[in-house]
């Protein structure tokens, strides 16, 4: 499934194909990416990106989690998607990230706006939140810019590294605000 955001910027369902080109990403990007996404430390070689591409391709299709490359004129530029979804109570989470040489550009501003529409008009979901790092500002500007509330901190929500964890800030938009 490939989700268009404009004519430039597409989202292209996860394919096993994808996992040279993100692992290549995060290994030239380590210490730019490694500031504020956990698994980047642990994302050793190619194979490991290959795992977690094919955990996420197998999952049963109750349980699927939509997960997007982020593609400027079919260049892989970063990953977004949904998790975990809970159907029940139709709601969900977005993450993402994006490659340093396409920051500031619009991008992830504009695939989470596509991606609060395919949640909330195609999968029918009432709920969409955003978790942030307190103090990644690029991060949590695109919640901001994009209308979200401003919910509270996770305290101690994410575990960087051994015995180190990060407060997390939570935004959210209900379907009825979209």
């Amino acid at each position: 499934m490939n989700l268009k955001v404009d004519v430039f910027i597409e989202l292209r369902e996860l394919k096993v194909s994808d996992s040279t080109e993100i692992y290549r990403t995060i290994d030239s990007q380590r210490k730019y990416l490694g500031e504020w996404l956990p698994f980047v430390e642990k994302t050793k070689s190619s194979s490991d990106t290959e795992a977690f591409v094919k955990s996420v391709i197998d999952t049963p299709s109750q349980n699927k989690e939509f997960t997007f490359t982020i593609r400027k004129q079919n260049e892989f530029v970063g990953l977004i998607g949904l998790r975990p979804t809970d159907r029940l109570n139709k709601k969900t989470e977005i993450g993402y990230w994006l490659s340093e040489k396409h920051q500031k550009q619009g991008i992830v501003i504009k695939s989470v706006q596509r991606l609060c529409d395919f949640a909330f008009n195609e999968l029918d979901l009432n709920r969409v939140s955003i978790k942030c790092a307190v103090n990644n500002e690029p991060s949590k500007s695109i919640p901001k810019n994009l209308g979200f509330k401003f919910e509270g901190i996770e305290r101690e929500a994410e575990l960087v590294s051994e015995n180190v964890f990060r407060d997390l800030e939570v935004y959210s938009k209900l379907k009825k605000d979209y």
